[in-house]
């Protein structure tokens, strides 16, 4: 009698898989076209978290592989995977690996002129969607190959930070895969000889230099460079600026950090010491128009040291099969010069003296003035697209404070979802939601969704009666929205506290009380003029109407 184990399925198989890549939560919605795999995700150690759509599933899985490494959704054919569209491009956009699970009508069942529910054009429509907006897809059609598959897809996913999809016809869940042809790849290295070209060019360029900076982005963050990047700038006082998606990699009491380089929430300050640059080490960074806004960079590439996990540009020279991460731990064991003594305190960030006015008006300059001064360590900051994201971007951020948000792609509804993922996928902090009204209104029924599974959010709902970004750019009633009672919704889920504030003395005590409660979710309704924003959401106005 043999003691081999027994082949597993391929859903089992699946399952085992995104386990190893340390996934406990799969967020997403059943269908009868996947309700079998999720019966087996409720067998196994991985745990389902329910939301109230598909998109919002989309949202939350992508926040938790921000905050965690990987994240996976699982949802049914056409109109499941096809709901995910938008939360799944904005996860290619700004290098997330999300895994998208879609269960699918049965090989056998494929005939030509069937007419099965949720099918759109034909079988493979929903494939060749995905295509488009995931690095790596696989349809598990045949037992022989299932296992590779998953192995490549997965593996792809991990190392590019980008969605990938698999596609799980229902009469393939519970088949056995018939043969495993190769382990998982491993660890990506580089090849030592260019490695070694990349490094012995940069190291020249930058030693030559006389005022090096470090522009660091996203991802740092995606690739949990962090402690790489503070190594690097720490050894060789080297000044770090991020852009907007790559805000908190750097802790921003730091003394070498100077604030968000590029567009409309930077400072001239922070301009003009980076664009004065004779050296500018790119790490990490995307050059985006919402990093930059409608401001053109002025970073020439005979400038630049540009570090990606995409490729390696020394100048004008680049080098391919170089890992941004060898590149990072090469550059800080090399013979780099260490910075000589540089007056930062010209550009360094003073917070604007606050003092509480108890009965003043709440304003946004004010409100998020205030509200730097209420930050805890280990918060998540994730603020959703509209001038809560620009004002945000001014907050001094505690240490080990993360900043999640949309500042590429820029969909609205993202924030209120992407607490539940960040939230599951790192625990000890806890998520601040900053959202407009109107985001709100897109996707804030995952309130239920928080309850459900016992999470404790702080929800700021900045009321200005509708779509306050637009408003500066172009007038009109397609800006308005229909006003709800937000502070009155823990009435009508059953729990959670609710509070409407004013004032900045209501704020600061609603806060507080916030601070406090961590057994329920709690929502401020923070209720502020139409027509008030914030200095950064000014400025791009302006940028922005020259080329309307």
């Amino acid at each position: 009698m043999s003691n081999s184990q027994p082949t597993p399925t391929i859903g089992e198989y699946l399952l085992r898989k995104l386990k190893s890549y340390d996934i406990d939560h799969i967020f997403g919605i059943a269908g009868d076209y996947i309700v079998q795999f999720f019966d087996m995700i409720e067998q196994s150690s991985i745990q389902h978290i329910g939301t109230t759509r598909e998109e919002t599933a989309g949202f939350a899985a992508d926040a938790y592989a921000r905050t965690k490494g990987m994240g996976a959704a699982c949802v049914t054919y056409g109109v499941g995977g096809l709901s995910m569209i938008n939360a799944v491009t904005a996860a290619y956009a700004e290098k997330s690996p999300l895994v998208v699970i879609s269960g699918s009508p049965g090989i056998k069942e494929r005939t030509t002129d069937a007419l099965l529910h949720h099918k759109g054009r034909d079988f493979y429509t929903q494939q060749r969607i995905y295509d488009e907006i995931t690095v790596a897809s696989a349809l598990l059609d045949d037992p022989f190959t299932a296992f590779n598959e998953i192995d490549r897809v997965l593996d792809t996913v991990y190392w590019h930070k980008r969605p990938g999809y698999i596609e799980l016809p229902r009469d393939m869940v519970s088949t056995p895969g018939l043969v495993y042809q190769r382990p998982s790849t491993g660890g990506h290295h580089s090849d030592p000889k260019t490695l070694d070209a990349a490094l012995t060019d940069a190291v020249a360029f930058i030693n030559q230099s006389e005022n090096s900076v470090i522009l660091a982005g996203a991802e740092i963050h995606r690739f949990g460079y962090q402690d790489k990047l503070l190594r690097l700038a720490e050894t060789r006082q080297f000044p770090v600026a991020t852009t907007l998606l790559g805000k908190s990699v750097m802790p921003e009491a730091h003394p070498l950090y100077l604030g968000i380089y590029g567009g409309a929430t930077a400072r001239d300050e922070v301009t003009m010491l980076v664009e004065s640059a004779d050296c500018v080490i790119v790490c990490g960074a995307f050059m985006t128009d919402v990093n930059f806004g409608t401001y053109q960079s002025n970073l020439e590439r005979s400038r630049c040291v540009y570090a990606t996990s995409d490729r390696i540009s020394v100048g004008y020279s680049t080098y391919e099969d170089v890992t941004l991460e060898d590149f990072m731990d090469g550059l800080h064991s090399s013979k780099l010069h260490k910075r000589g003594d540089i007056d930062l305190e010209w550009v360094l960030t003073v917070p604007e003296p606050f003092e509480m006015v108890p009965d003043q008006p709440l304003t946004v300059r004010r409100l998020f003035q205030q509200l730097n001064l209420l930050l805890q360590k280990d918060m998540t900051v994730i603020p959703d697209v509209g001038d809560g994201l620009w004002a945000a971007a001014d907050l001094r951020l505690p240490e080990r404070t993360e900043f999640i948000s949309l500042a590429y792609y820029t969909s609205m509804g993202f924030a209120v979802p992407a607490a539940i993922g960040a939230q599951l996928g790192k625990p000890t902090s806890r998520p601040l939601v900053i959202v407009g009204d109107g985001a709100f209104q897109m996707t804030g029924t995952e309130l239920s969704t928080t309850i459900r599974y016992g999470l404790n959010p702080i929800i700021l709902v900045l009321n200005n009666s509708g779509y306050g970004t637009i408003r500066p750019f172009i007038e009109g009633s397609f800006n308005d929205i229909e006003n709800w009672h937000y502070s009155r919704l823990p009435e009508l889920i059953g729990t959670g506290r609710g509070f409407v504030v004013r004032t900045e003395g209501e704020f600061d005590s609603a806060m507080k009380i916030a601070l406090a409660e961590t057994q329920h979710y709690v929502l401020i309704e923070v209720k502020l003029d139409k027509s008030d924003m914030s200095r950064a959401l000014t400025r791009l106005a302006e940028q922005v109407s020259k080329q309307l």
